[in-house]
């Protein structure tokens, strides 16, 4: 996930986006917990998106401030 993409979307569609990454994190942690994951990398990259996801929501925040 591109930081260029998001920046095109709407603050309702990054929070349902920031959601579904964090459902998804849940369930890598889960997996991993019992032994299941089978791409521990992946744990990382949805990490790293959600982080993303909150970068560009505070930018869009401080630019509706203004």
């Amino acid at each position: 996930m591109l930081a260029s993409e998001l920046k095109t979307k709407t603050p309702d569609q990054l929070r349902d986006s920031l959601v579904a990454l964090k459902k998804e994190a849940f369930n890598l942690r889960f997996q991993a917990a019992t032994n299941q994951l089978e791409n521990t990398a992946r744990i990382k990259a949805v990490r790293r998106d959600a982080a993303r996801v909150l970068t560009v929501l505070n930018q869009k925040a401080a630019e509706a401030a203004k």
